[in-house]
Protein backbone atom coordinates (compact mmCIF):
# COMPACT_ATOMS: atom_id res chain seq x y z
CA UNK A 1 0.00 0.00 0.00
CA UNK A 2 2.83 2.42 0.88
CA UNK A 3 4.57 1.70 -2.43
CA UNK A 4 1.33 2.37 -4.32
CA UNK A 5 0.82 5.62 -2.42
CA UNK A 6 4.31 6.90 -3.18
CA UNK A 7 4.06 5.59 -6.73
CA UNK A 8 1.01 7.80 -7.27
CA UNK A 9 2.84 10.72 -5.65
CA UNK A 10 5.80 10.22 -7.99
CA UNK A 11 3.50 10.22 -11.03
CA UNK A 12 1.76 13.36 -9.80
CA UNK A 13 5.13 14.95 -9.11
CA UNK A 14 6.32 14.37 -12.68
CA UNK A 15 3.10 15.75 -14.16
CA UNK A 16 3.31 18.93 -12.08
CA UNK A 17 6.95 19.43 -13.02
CA UNK A 18 6.25 19.02 -16.72
CA UNK A 19 3.11 21.13 -17.00
CA UNK A 20 3.75 23.73 -14.30
CA UNK A 21 7.31 23.78 -12.91
CA UNK A 22 9.27 23.78 -16.17
CA UNK A 23 7.08 26.32 -18.02
CA UNK A 24 7.21 28.70 -15.05
CA UNK A 25 11.01 28.50 -14.84
CA UNK A 26 11.47 28.99 -18.58
CA UNK A 27 8.92 31.81 -18.87
CA UNK A 28 10.20 33.84 -15.93
CA UNK A 29 13.82 32.98 -16.71
CA UNK A 30 13.48 34.29 -20.27
CA UNK A 31 11.58 37.37 -19.10
CA UNK A 32 14.18 38.38 -16.51
CA UNK A 33 17.08 37.46 -18.79
CA UNK A 34 15.77 39.78 -21.49
CA UNK A 35 15.05 42.53 -18.96
CA UNK A 36 18.59 42.26 -17.56
CA UNK A 37 20.14 41.78 -21.03
CA UNK A 38 21.45 38.39 -19.86
CA UNK A 39 23.41 39.88 -16.99
CA UNK A 40 24.22 36.35 -15.78
CA UNK A 41 26.45 35.89 -18.83
CA UNK A 42 27.37 39.50 -19.59
CA UNK A 43 28.67 40.31 -16.10
CA UNK A 44 30.14 36.95 -15.18
CA UNK A 45 33.79 38.17 -15.46
CA UNK A 46 32.96 41.12 -13.21
CA UNK A 47 31.40 38.76 -10.68
CA UNK A 48 34.60 36.69 -10.67
CA UNK A 49 36.60 39.82 -9.80
CA UNK A 50 34.14 40.66 -7.03
CA UNK A 51 34.39 37.10 -5.73
CA UNK A 52 38.18 37.26 -5.68
CA UNK A 53 38.03 40.61 -3.91
CA UNK A 54 35.94 39.11 -1.13
CA UNK A 55 38.37 36.19 -0.83
CA UNK A 56 41.51 38.31 -0.62
CA UNK A 57 40.30 41.63 0.78
CA UNK A 58 39.05 42.69 4.15
CA UNK A 59 35.30 42.89 4.68
CA UNK A 60 33.52 44.58 7.55
CA UNK A 61 31.54 41.83 9.29
CA UNK A 62 30.28 43.79 12.28
CA UNK A 63 26.82 44.00 10.76
CA UNK A 64 26.52 40.46 9.45
CA UNK A 65 28.17 37.28 8.21
CA UNK A 66 31.17 37.49 5.90
CA UNK A 67 29.87 37.33 2.29
CA UNK A 68 32.07 34.30 1.55
CA UNK A 69 30.71 32.43 4.57
CA UNK A 70 27.19 33.08 3.31
CA UNK A 71 28.29 32.07 -0.19
CA UNK A 72 29.76 28.74 0.86
CA UNK A 73 26.82 28.00 3.17
CA UNK A 74 24.57 28.48 0.13
CA UNK A 75 26.88 26.40 -2.10
CA UNK A 76 26.89 23.69 0.55
CA UNK A 77 23.13 23.49 0.22
CA UNK A 78 23.19 23.46 -3.58
CA UNK A 79 26.14 21.15 -4.24
CA UNK A 80 24.99 17.86 -2.84
CA UNK A 81 24.33 14.24 -3.62
CA UNK A 82 21.91 15.27 -6.35
CA UNK A 83 24.85 16.64 -8.34
CA UNK A 84 26.39 13.18 -8.53
CA UNK A 85 23.62 10.62 -8.14
CA UNK A 86 20.47 12.41 -9.36
CA UNK A 87 22.11 13.67 -12.58
CA UNK A 88 23.45 10.19 -13.32
CA UNK A 89 19.98 8.77 -12.79
CA UNK A 90 18.63 11.42 -15.18
CA UNK A 91 21.12 10.31 -17.84
CA UNK A 92 20.14 6.66 -17.36
CA UNK A 93 16.44 7.43 -17.74
CA UNK A 94 16.45 10.33 -20.20
CA UNK A 95 19.70 9.70 -22.07
CA UNK A 96 22.79 11.93 -22.55
CA UNK A 97 20.62 14.75 -23.92
CA UNK A 98 19.34 15.36 -20.39
CA UNK A 99 22.62 17.19 -19.73
CA UNK A 100 21.71 19.80 -22.35
CA UNK A 101 18.49 20.58 -20.51
CA UNK A 102 20.39 20.77 -17.23
CA UNK A 103 22.46 23.52 -18.88
CA UNK A 104 19.26 25.27 -19.94
CA UNK A 105 18.11 25.25 -16.32
CA UNK A 106 21.48 26.69 -15.31
CA UNK A 107 21.25 29.64 -17.71
CA UNK A 108 17.78 30.69 -16.66
CA UNK A 109 18.10 29.47 -13.09
CA UNK A 110 20.98 31.89 -12.52
CA UNK A 111 18.81 34.94 -13.05
CA UNK A 112 15.92 33.49 -11.04
CA UNK A 113 18.09 32.71 -8.04
CA UNK A 114 19.83 36.09 -8.39
CA UNK A 115 16.40 37.73 -8.14
CA UNK A 116 15.49 35.71 -5.04
CA UNK A 117 18.70 36.68 -3.26
CA UNK A 118 18.43 40.32 -4.36
CA UNK A 119 14.93 40.57 -2.90
CA UNK A 120 16.05 38.74 0.22
CA UNK A 121 18.84 41.25 0.89
CA UNK A 122 16.75 44.26 -0.08
CA UNK A 123 13.82 43.46 2.22
CA UNK A 124 15.76 41.95 5.12
CA UNK A 125 15.32 43.14 8.69
CA UNK A 126 17.34 43.09 11.91
CA UNK A 127 16.18 40.79 14.69
CA UNK A 128 16.36 41.36 18.43
CA UNK A 129 20.01 40.29 18.50
CA UNK A 130 20.88 42.84 15.82
CA UNK A 131 21.43 40.18 13.14
CA UNK A 132 20.17 40.49 9.59
CA UNK A 133 17.33 38.09 8.76
CA UNK A 134 15.54 37.79 5.45
CA UNK A 135 14.17 35.48 2.82
CA UNK A 136 10.94 34.88 0.91
CA UNK A 137 8.80 35.08 4.04
CA UNK A 138 9.82 38.74 4.27
CA UNK A 139 9.75 39.94 0.67
CA UNK A 140 6.63 37.99 -0.34
CA UNK A 141 4.60 40.22 1.95
CA UNK A 142 5.17 42.97 -0.59
CA UNK A 143 4.24 40.71 -3.50
CA UNK A 144 1.04 39.37 -1.97
CA UNK A 145 -0.06 42.48 -0.09
CA UNK A 146 -3.62 41.26 0.44
CA UNK A 147 -2.46 37.80 1.46
CA UNK A 148 0.35 38.41 3.93
CA UNK A 149 -0.22 34.93 5.40
CA UNK A 150 1.62 33.51 2.36
CA UNK A 151 4.90 34.56 3.99
CA UNK A 152 4.09 32.34 6.97
CA UNK A 153 3.09 29.48 4.65
CA UNK A 154 6.46 29.69 2.89
CA UNK A 155 8.22 29.69 6.27
CA UNK A 156 6.35 26.48 7.20
CA UNK A 157 7.28 24.87 3.88
CA UNK A 158 10.93 25.88 4.32
CA UNK A 159 10.86 24.29 7.77
CA UNK A 160 9.76 21.04 6.09
CA UNK A 161 12.30 21.46 3.28
CA UNK A 162 14.93 22.29 5.90
CA UNK A 163 14.79 18.67 7.05
CA UNK A 164 16.60 17.15 4.06
CA UNK A 165 15.40 13.59 4.56
CA UNK A 166 16.60 12.28 1.17
CA UNK A 167 20.27 13.16 1.46
CA UNK A 168 20.27 12.34 5.18
CA UNK A 169 19.07 8.84 4.36
CA UNK A 170 21.50 8.34 1.46
CA UNK A 171 24.45 9.32 3.66
CA UNK A 172 23.32 7.00 6.46
CA UNK A 173 22.86 4.07 4.08
CA UNK A 174 26.16 4.68 2.28
CA UNK A 175 28.25 4.95 5.43
CA UNK A 176 26.62 2.01 7.21
CA UNK A 177 26.95 -0.31 4.19
CA UNK A 178 30.50 0.63 3.19
CA UNK A 179 32.01 0.78 6.68
CA UNK A 180 29.94 -1.90 8.38
CA UNK A 181 28.39 0.49 10.91
CA UNK A 182 24.99 -0.39 12.28
CA UNK A 183 22.46 1.72 10.38
CA UNK A 184 20.60 2.98 13.46
CA UNK A 185 23.81 3.81 15.32
CA UNK A 186 25.18 5.88 12.45
CA UNK A 187 21.79 7.54 11.92
CA UNK A 188 21.72 8.72 15.54
CA UNK A 189 25.34 9.90 15.33
CA UNK A 190 24.70 11.76 12.08
CA UNK A 191 21.55 13.31 13.51
CA UNK A 192 23.46 14.64 16.53
CA UNK A 193 26.18 16.03 14.25
CA UNK A 194 23.60 17.79 12.05
CA UNK A 195 21.80 19.36 15.02
CA UNK A 196 25.07 20.61 16.52
CA UNK A 197 26.36 22.07 13.25
CA UNK A 198 23.07 23.48 11.98
CA UNK A 199 22.06 25.02 15.29
CA UNK A 200 25.15 27.25 15.10
CA UNK A 201 23.45 29.27 12.39
CA UNK A 202 24.75 30.48 9.04
CA UNK A 203 28.07 31.54 10.56
CA UNK A 204 28.95 28.05 11.80
CA UNK A 205 27.58 26.35 8.68
CA UNK A 206 29.57 28.80 6.56
CA UNK A 207 32.76 27.96 8.44
CA UNK A 208 32.20 24.25 7.86
CA UNK A 209 31.21 24.54 4.21
CA UNK A 210 34.02 26.98 3.38
CA UNK A 211 36.41 24.18 4.32
CA UNK A 212 34.55 21.16 2.94
CA UNK A 213 33.37 22.55 -0.41
CA UNK A 214 36.76 23.69 -1.81
CA UNK A 215 38.29 20.43 -0.59
CA UNK A 216 35.68 18.29 -2.34
CA UNK A 217 35.66 20.32 -5.54
CA UNK A 218 39.45 20.33 -5.86
CA UNK A 219 39.71 16.55 -5.48
CA UNK A 220 36.70 15.86 -7.69
CA UNK A 221 38.01 18.20 -10.41
CA UNK A 222 41.42 16.52 -10.49
CA UNK A 223 39.96 13.01 -10.58
CA UNK A 224 37.25 13.89 -13.10
CA UNK A 225 39.64 15.65 -15.46
CA UNK A 226 41.99 12.67 -15.33
CA UNK A 227 39.21 10.22 -16.25
CA UNK A 228 38.03 12.41 -19.13
CA UNK A 229 41.65 12.91 -20.31
CA UNK A 230 42.22 9.15 -20.33
CA UNK A 231 39.16 8.85 -22.58
CA UNK A 232 39.82 12.00 -24.61
CA UNK A 233 39.19 10.20 -27.91
CA UNK A 234 35.57 9.67 -26.84
CA UNK A 235 34.89 13.30 -25.94
CA UNK A 236 33.90 14.51 -29.47
CA UNK A 237 31.44 11.62 -29.78
CA UNK A 238 30.09 12.30 -26.30
CA UNK A 239 29.47 15.98 -27.02
CA UNK A 240 27.78 15.13 -30.31
CA UNK A 241 25.59 12.56 -28.54
CA UNK A 242 24.55 15.11 -25.89
CA UNK A 243 23.27 17.61 -28.45
CA UNK A 244 21.77 14.99 -30.75
CA UNK A 245 19.83 13.14 -28.07
CA UNK A 246 18.71 16.41 -26.44
CA UNK A 247 16.18 16.73 -29.26
CA UNK A 248 15.56 13.08 -30.03
CA UNK A 249 15.81 11.25 -26.72
CA UNK A 250 17.91 8.18 -26.06
CA UNK A 251 17.97 6.15 -22.88
CA UNK A 252 19.76 2.89 -22.03
CA UNK A 253 16.97 1.21 -20.08
CA UNK A 254 17.08 -2.42 -21.07
CA UNK A 255 19.91 -1.67 -23.49
CA UNK A 256 20.06 1.33 -25.81
CA UNK A 257 16.44 2.06 -26.58
CA UNK A 258 14.68 5.14 -27.85
CA UNK A 259 13.33 7.52 -25.29
CA UNK A 260 10.86 10.24 -26.02
CA UNK A 261 11.97 13.84 -26.11
CA UNK A 262 9.43 14.39 -23.33
CA UNK A 263 11.34 12.07 -21.00
CA UNK A 264 14.73 13.55 -21.92
CA UNK A 265 13.61 17.13 -21.29
CA UNK A 266 11.74 16.30 -18.08
CA UNK A 267 14.60 14.33 -16.56
CA UNK A 268 17.18 16.96 -17.46
CA UNK A 269 15.20 19.91 -16.16
CA UNK A 270 13.95 18.10 -13.07
CA UNK A 271 17.45 17.03 -12.01
CA UNK A 272 18.81 20.48 -12.86
CA UNK A 273 16.19 22.14 -10.66
CA UNK A 274 16.80 19.73 -7.80
CA UNK A 275 20.58 20.12 -8.05
CA UNK A 276 20.40 23.93 -8.02
CA UNK A 277 17.28 24.46 -5.87
CA UNK A 278 15.81 27.08 -8.19
CA UNK A 279 12.81 28.84 -6.67
CA UNK A 280 13.07 27.25 -3.23
CA UNK A 281 14.15 30.44 -1.49
CA UNK A 282 16.65 28.91 0.93
CA UNK A 283 19.53 30.83 -0.72
CA UNK A 284 17.71 34.11 -0.05
CA UNK A 285 17.53 33.25 3.65
CA UNK A 286 21.26 32.48 3.82
CA UNK A 287 22.55 35.40 1.75
CA UNK A 288 20.33 37.85 3.64
CA UNK A 289 22.63 37.47 6.64
CA UNK A 290 25.63 38.80 4.68
CA UNK A 291 27.36 41.96 5.87
CA UNK A 292 27.37 43.30 2.29
CA UNK A 293 24.98 46.23 1.98
CA UNK A 294 24.49 46.18 -1.81
CA UNK A 295 21.89 43.59 -2.88
CA UNK A 296 23.35 43.52 -6.42
CA UNK A 297 26.79 42.49 -5.19
CA UNK A 298 25.66 39.72 -2.87
CA UNK A 299 23.12 38.40 -5.38
CA UNK A 300 25.67 38.31 -8.21
CA UNK A 301 27.63 35.64 -6.29
CA UNK A 302 24.83 33.29 -7.34
CA UNK A 303 26.36 33.24 -10.85
CA UNK A 304 29.48 31.58 -9.44
CA UNK A 305 27.29 29.34 -7.29
CA UNK A 306 25.65 28.01 -10.46
CA UNK A 307 28.97 27.67 -12.24
CA UNK A 308 30.32 25.44 -9.47
CA UNK A 309 27.02 23.61 -9.05
CA UNK A 310 25.84 22.88 -12.59
CA UNK A 311 28.66 23.67 -15.01
CA UNK A 312 31.31 22.15 -12.80
CA UNK A 313 30.04 19.30 -10.59
CA UNK A 314 26.98 18.14 -12.58
CA UNK A 315 28.71 18.34 -15.96
CA UNK A 316 31.84 16.64 -14.67
CA UNK A 317 29.75 13.81 -13.18
CA UNK A 318 27.97 13.25 -16.50
CA UNK A 319 31.17 13.47 -18.55
CA UNK A 320 32.76 10.81 -16.35
CA UNK A 321 30.03 8.24 -16.96
CA UNK A 322 29.60 9.16 -20.64
CA UNK A 323 33.29 9.08 -21.55
CA UNK A 324 33.75 5.71 -19.82
CA UNK A 325 30.56 4.31 -21.39
CA UNK A 326 29.13 3.29 -18.02
CA UNK A 327 25.99 5.37 -18.50
CA UNK A 328 24.42 2.54 -20.53
CA UNK A 329 25.33 -0.18 -18.02
CA UNK A 330 22.69 -1.78 -15.75
CA UNK A 331 24.45 -0.44 -12.65
CA UNK A 332 22.32 1.60 -10.24
CA UNK A 333 22.92 5.37 -10.41
CA UNK A 334 24.43 5.32 -6.92
CA UNK A 335 27.38 3.23 -8.16
CA UNK A 336 28.08 4.80 -11.56
CA UNK A 337 30.62 7.44 -10.47
CA UNK A 338 32.28 5.13 -7.97
CA UNK A 339 32.66 2.38 -10.59
CA UNK A 340 34.03 4.81 -13.19
CA UNK A 341 36.58 6.34 -10.83
CA UNK A 342 37.63 2.93 -9.47
CA UNK A 343 38.97 2.05 -12.94
CA UNK A 344 41.63 4.74 -12.52
CA UNK A 345 42.04 5.29 -8.78
CA UNK A 346 42.47 2.84 -5.88
CA UNK A 347 40.44 2.70 -2.66
CA UNK A 348 37.31 4.23 -4.18
CA UNK A 349 35.27 2.01 -1.88
CA UNK A 350 36.58 4.27 0.90
CA UNK A 351 36.89 7.62 -0.85
CA UNK A 352 33.49 7.63 -2.56
CA UNK A 353 31.48 7.10 0.63
CA UNK A 354 33.48 9.93 2.19
CA UNK A 355 32.62 12.12 -0.81
CA UNK A 356 28.96 11.26 -0.35
CA UNK A 357 29.25 12.10 3.34
CA UNK A 358 30.83 15.52 2.65
CA UNK A 359 28.19 16.42 0.05
CA UNK A 360 25.24 15.17 2.06
CA UNK A 361 26.45 16.61 5.35
CA UNK A 362 27.04 20.11 3.91
CA UNK A 363 23.61 20.11 2.27
CA UNK A 364 21.72 18.82 5.31
CA UNK A 365 23.25 21.34 7.73
CA UNK A 366 22.71 24.24 5.30
CA UNK A 367 19.02 23.40 4.96
CA UNK A 368 18.76 22.76 8.70
CA UNK A 369 20.07 26.26 9.48
CA UNK A 370 17.46 27.74 7.12
CA UNK A 371 14.73 25.71 8.80
CA UNK A 372 15.82 27.11 12.15
CA UNK A 373 15.63 30.69 10.86
CA UNK A 374 12.14 30.08 9.47
CA UNK A 375 10.98 28.47 12.71
CA UNK A 376 12.18 31.56 14.62
CA UNK A 377 10.24 33.72 12.17
CA UNK A 378 7.07 31.73 12.92
CA UNK A 379 7.60 31.54 16.66
CA UNK A 380 10.40 33.77 18.02
CA UNK A 381 10.38 32.25 21.50
CA UNK A 382 9.92 28.49 21.04
CA UNK A 383 10.35 28.05 17.29
CA UNK A 384 13.93 26.79 17.45
CA UNK A 385 13.11 24.09 20.01
CA UNK A 386 10.00 22.98 18.10
CA UNK A 387 11.93 22.74 14.84
CA UNK A 388 14.64 20.59 16.41
CA UNK A 389 12.01 18.20 17.82
CA UNK A 390 10.22 18.09 14.47
CA UNK A 391 13.47 17.46 12.57
CA UNK A 392 14.47 14.60 14.87
CA UNK A 393 11.12 12.87 14.32
CA UNK A 394 11.13 13.55 10.57
CA UNK A 395 14.69 12.30 10.08
CA UNK A 396 14.11 9.14 12.12
CA UNK A 397 10.75 8.26 10.53
CA UNK A 398 12.00 8.61 6.95
CA UNK A 399 15.17 6.67 7.78
CA UNK A 400 13.00 3.57 7.43
CA UNK A 401 11.50 4.51 4.06
CA UNK A 402 13.05 3.99 0.64
CA UNK A 403 15.24 6.90 -0.41
CA UNK A 404 13.17 7.49 -3.56
CA UNK A 405 10.11 8.05 -1.37
CA UNK A 406 11.98 10.68 0.61
CA UNK A 407 13.07 12.31 -2.67
CA UNK A 408 9.43 12.45 -3.83
CA UNK A 409 8.39 14.27 -0.66
CA UNK A 410 11.25 16.77 -1.03
CA UNK A 411 10.41 17.32 -4.69
CA UNK A 412 6.74 18.06 -4.00
CA UNK A 413 7.62 20.58 -1.29
CA UNK A 414 10.12 22.13 -3.71
CA UNK A 415 7.43 22.44 -6.36
CA UNK A 416 5.08 24.21 -3.98
CA UNK A 417 7.79 26.63 -2.90
CA UNK A 418 8.80 27.18 -6.51
CA UNK A 419 5.27 28.14 -7.53
CA UNK A 420 4.78 30.59 -4.66
CA UNK A 421 8.26 32.14 -4.74
CA UNK A 422 8.61 32.56 -8.50
CA UNK A 423 5.12 34.03 -8.79
CA UNK A 424 6.06 36.49 -6.06
CA UNK A 425 9.34 37.25 -7.84
CA UNK A 426 7.37 38.01 -11.00
CA UNK A 427 5.12 40.41 -9.09
CA UNK A 428 8.19 42.17 -7.66
CA UNK A 429 10.21 42.15 -10.90
CA UNK A 430 10.09 45.95 -11.02
CA UNK A 431 11.94 46.10 -7.67
CA UNK A 432 14.93 44.09 -8.91
CA UNK A 433 18.04 45.91 -10.08
CA UNK A 434 20.51 44.22 -12.45
CA UNK A 435 22.92 47.16 -12.63
CA UNK A 436 26.09 45.78 -11.07
CA UNK A 437 28.10 48.87 -12.08
CA UNK A 438 26.02 51.54 -10.35
CA UNK A 439 27.12 53.03 -7.04
CA UNK A 440 24.60 51.70 -4.60
CA UNK A 441 22.84 54.03 -2.22
CA UNK A 442 20.73 52.39 0.42
CA UNK A 443 17.11 53.37 0.08
CA UNK A 444 14.47 52.77 2.72
CA UNK A 445 12.46 49.61 2.27
CA UNK A 446 8.75 50.36 2.01
CA UNK A 447 6.66 49.39 5.01
CA UNK A 448 3.39 47.58 4.60
CA UNK A 449 0.43 49.39 6.05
Amino acid sequence: MINNFFGNLEALNLQIWVFFGFPLIIFLGILLSIKSRFVQLRKFPQTLRLFWGYVTGGVDTTSGVHPMKAFFASVGGAVGIGNIIAVCAAIQVGGPGALFWIWVVAIFGMILKYSEVYLGVKYRKKNQEGQYVGGPMYFLKFAYKKNSWIGSLVAVLLCIYGVEIYQFQVVSETMSINFGIHYLIFTLFFLALVIYSGSGGIRRVGNICSFLMPLFMSIFLIMGCWVVFMNISEVPNVIALIFKSAFSGAAPLGGFVGSSIFLTVSQGMKSGCYASDVGVGYAAVIHSESSVQEPEKQASLIFIDFFLDIVFVCTMSVMIILSTGLWSSPLPATLLIQTALSQYFPYMGIFMPLFIFILGYSTVISYFSVGLRCSEYLCPNKGKFRFIVFSILFFLIFSFFESRHALTVMSLVQLTLLGINLTGTYLLRGEISFDLDADYEASPVPVLS
